[in-house]
């Protein structure tokens, strides 16, 4: 500091102590005790100026005189002290002559060496930049496959939708059925299948879409540290590149004092270039991992694409079976019910002849009663019991078993008549059950069905 260069004697200075322009200042220093040619006495002590008087005899009274050897003495020694004194100034000179030229040769090869550094560093940084830039455009590459998949996958759990409301909905309109074709057939068990089975892969899908999702973010978090390196590569590319081309004639340099104290550095080489190809292998890495990803994913939705297929196939061929079954236990119950119609009305004729038959005994009784009334009231003697009395009596007998024997079997037929109207109205019952799980199975069920989504729908793609 400029207070460090302050006189340390302040009683004298030097503009006041040394007169002379020939003396340079800077090589002199005062002195901090006045010079004395002689040791002082009480009594010269004592002198004051006022005392001294200008005369020889007081200058020899108060200095010693120097001898003529003294004087020759002291002009040997200014002699040769100023032999000394050029000698060394001559070698000084050739010394610093010699010095200078080493040091503008040291300091040129090293700013050369300098710049040869810096110019190799920019040679380094280039190649990571390449590195690292032709990293960046295979994980935006890859990322992008991956998000394509992302959405197939989308697109193939949304288009599961349909065939699962279908599913559901067979199994909605199935319980509709009535009686005795509410039955937990194989159309049933096809249908509870394939419910299982779509919301099975439903179930893949989202675990599937959960990892793409997850995967992505990764290759995002791997491609911004690429990115933020690049970045940051990039700066530090342009500045070494601007320090290699700087040249002594060059504008813009200046003195900034105490920077080469200051050490902002927190890696070296080795930690440095580690930290790009642990940025790289941690991006390859990802990527790795989200190609398997895909292939994966590919697998999956064609693994759930056959297996949704396969049992709406089975699905399908169940309803078939069903259906024939069902119209081939109509068609018999139909052909059951015209023969019971038919019986019904043979039933329906026999009463009517039993009734008819019935009836037409009512005469004969009549007459054979009349008769056997009129032979009471024969005479005396002549109330004979003749052959044609018990005639007369066994012929009432027989008309009576008769009639009773009619209208036993004209009970039997009504009986049976009822027993064929009933099994008429159960088998009308039945045919209006089958008509209805016909109707379901055939029209409402099947008719649904014939919208399944084909196999690229099913793998994502439009």
């Amino acid at each position: 500091m400029a207070s460090s260069y302050k006189n340390r004697y302040p009683h004298y200075s030097l503009s006041h102590s040394l007169t002379l322009p020939w003396r340079p200042s800077t090589y002199y220093k005062v002195a901090s005790v006045t010079p004395c040619l002689a040791p002082f006495t009480k009594t010269s002590q004592s002198v004051t100026a006022s005392k001294i008087l200008p005369f020889p005899s007081n200058r020899t009274a108060l200095f010693t005189r120097y001898s003529h050897d003294d004087w020759y003495k002291s002009n040997q020694l200014n002699y040769r002290e100023s032999e000394s004194s050029r000698h060394s100034a001559e070698r000084l000179r050739v010394d610093t002559n010699r010095l200078l030229q080493d040091k503008e040769q040291q300091t040129r090869r090293t700013q050369t060496d300098t710049s040869k550094n810096i110019g190799e560093r920019v040679n380094d940084i280039a190649f990571w930049k390449s590195e690292i830039n032709h990293e960046i455009d295979q994980v935006i590459g890859e990322t992008n496959s991956l998000s394509e998949v992302k959405r197939r996958v989308e697109r193939a759990l949304a288009e599961t939708e349909g065939p699962l409301q279908v599913a559901q909905e067979c199994l909605y309109f199935r319980e509709k059925r009535m009686s005795i074709d509410l039955v937990h057939d194989d159309v049933e068990k096809e249908l509870l299948k394939e419910v299982d089975i779509i919301k099975a892969c439903q179930e893949k899908m989202r675990r599937y879409l959960e990892k793409v999702i997850a995967q992505l973010a990764s290759n995002r978090a791997a491609q911004h540290e690429l990115e933020r390196d690049i970045g940051d590569k990039q700066t530090a590319y342009r500045i070494d590149d601007k320090c290699q081309n700087l040249r002594n004639t060059s504008d813009g340099i200046g003195y900034f004092r105490g920077v080469e104290r200051v050490d902002a550095t927190i890696s070296v080489p080795e930690s440095w270039a580690k930290f790009s190809d642990d940025n790289i292998l941690r991006s390859q890495s990802e990527r790795a991992a989200s190609a398997k990803l895909r292939e994966d994913v590919e697998t999956m939705l064609n693994v759930t694409s056959n297996e949704m297929w396969s049992q709406f196939n089975a699905v399908n061929v169940a309803f078939t079976n069903r259906i024939a079954e069902t119209a081939d236990a109509k068609n018999k119950l139909q052909c059951h019910l015209a023969k019971t119609l038919q019986e019904i009305f043979q039933t329906e004729m026999t009463i009517e002849s039993i009734k008819k038959s019935i009836k037409d005994k009512q005469a004969p009784m009549r007459v054979a009663q009349t008769r056997l009334d009129e032979r009471t009231r024969r005479p005396n003697v002549e109330l004979c019991r003749d052959p044609a009395q018990l005639r007369l009596v066994n012929e009432v007998h027989e008309i009576d078993d008769t009639i009773q024997t009619l209208q036993q079997r004209l009970r039997e037929a009504e009986d049976t008549l009822q027993m064929l109207v009933h099994t008429k109205a159960n088998l009308e019952h039945d045919l209006s059950i089958k008509a209805n799980t016909l109707f379901i199975d055939q029209e409402k069920c099947m008719g649904m069905r014939k919208s399944f989504p084909s196999t690229p729908r099913l793998v994502g793609y439009t």
